[in-house]
């Protein structure tokens, strides 16, 4: 007997029709973590159950969500539903249709704890907090150079500030090391002092993915910087304790880049508006200054002319005769010695010399005086006192 070839969506129809006709699968319940925890726009939530090996995709339509819960990543949960298959993707998951909470994970646990810790010695005070600079001229950013949070930092920047210079602190953001390679490149920047911000940046992800912002090592780090850093670690329901430390908190990287930098455009129009306000502020200083100069001109040209230069007009006339002469006089003596010299010079120059029948021997323009720096074949400039002759040495005699 040959067997039909199925349709995929054929397989995934049979598949569903099988897991909810099985009395288990279809009404169980199941004991696990939260992670990746989304509400969806359509009011649907979306999340992850998980244990220390195995996972899975659930789903709570929002007609059965209790959004008193305040369920969130990390929370143990025990979920009753039916495990179905999600026919256009192939994939099973689980509907859940009630919620009981089963304590807090363990991560989560050590994430409030910390957070307490670090509060109370004071590391999220906002007396602490640095400003951000508002026209940097380098930004330092410390996350993946492989992924989409570097190319999305660049972009904005690029768009919004192209001034700016971007240095990249590659490292790993999640997994083993990846706190240490964290706190190296906070060192990095403020050791080598050659950034104004610093962007500490990653994707979104599970409590166990961002777990790396949230070691206490990275904190204390990120509070002893002398240079501000911008925190932009996950999406935007995503908190780290890199976020509570961090001079700034942004929502997503994208966001981190609009802090960090101004926009060019709003800039140069502030700049403009600035202009035409002085602009107008200097024209009308100088209006007012121009009046008040002319009022106090026309005081002092009615007093001038009433007391002083009636008195003083015989007085400068007399001066002026006087200075004439004696400048006449200085210039005569002057010129004499004048006429003097320029003969002395003359006698002494180049020209004259040339003009007893001396001539000048020039090569490259220097002038030559032995012949220990001549070889045959070499150009010569031989100036005369009517002009000048190009020459070929062909013979050198001692």
């Amino acid at each position: 007997m040959k067997l039909r070839a199925l349709d995929v969506s054929e397989v995934n129809s049979y598949v569903k029709r099988i897991l909810t006709n099985d009395a288990v699968l279809y009404n169980l319940k199941v004991k696990g973590e939260i992670s990746n925890f989304k509400v969806h726009s359509s009011k649907n939530v979306y999340l992850t159950l998980k244990d220390k090996s195995s996972k899975i995709n659930c789903v709570i339509f929002k007609n059965n969500y209790d959004s008193s819960l305040n369920l969130e990543d990390g929370m143990k949960i025990i979920a009753t539903g039916y495990i179905s298959v999600y026919e256009r993707d192939g994939s099973y998951q689980l509907y859940i249709e009630n919620v009981e909470l089963d304590g807090v994970g363990n991560l989560y646990i050590e994430f409030l704890k910390l957070k307490e810790k670090l509060e109370k010695e004071g590391l999220f005070d906002y007396r602490y907090k640095k400003t951000i600079p508002k026209m940097p001229k380098n930004i330092g950013i410390i996350t993946s150079e492989t992924g989409a949070v570097i190319k999305d930092i660049i972009n904005v920047v690029k768009r919004r500030y192209p001034k700016v210079n971007i240095k990249l602190y590659s490292v790993s953001v999640q997994g083993k090391n990846s706190s240490e390679q964290i706190c190296e490149g906070i060192k990095f920047f403020n050791n080598a002092n050659n950034v104004d911000t610093i962007i500490l940046g990653r994707g979104g992800g599970s409590i166990e993915e961002l777990w790396s912002f949230n070691e206490e090592s990275v904190a204390r780090e990120i509070f002893s910087s002398h240079i501000p850093i911008i925190s932009a670690v996950g999406h935007e329901t995503d908190f780290t304790i890199a976020d509570f430390v961090a001079d700034m908190r942004a929502p997503t990287p994208s966001a981190a880049a609009e802090i960090a930098t101004p926009k060019l455009d709003d800039l140069l129009y502030k700049l403009k508006n600035s202009k035409d306000r002085l602009d107008k502020a200097l024209i009308n200083q100088s209006k007012l200054d121009k009046n008040k100069l002319n009022n106090v001109y026309d005081r002092l040209n009615t007093i001038v002319k009433s007391y002083i230069i009636r008195d003083k007009i015989i007085q400068i006339d007399i001066i002026y005769d006087k200075i004439t002469n004696e400048i006449n006089d200085v210039v005569k003596l002057k010129k004499g010695s004048l006429d003097s010299s320029g003969s002395l010079l003359h006698s002494l120059s180049p020209l004259a010399t040339l003009d007893r029948g001396y001539s000048i021997v020039q090569k490259d323009k220097t002038t030559i005086n032995t012949i220990n720096i001549l070889k045959e074949k070499d150009s010569i400039a031989i100036k005369f006192k009517d002009g000048t002759a190009d020459c070929i040495i062909e013979k050198i005699k001692d």
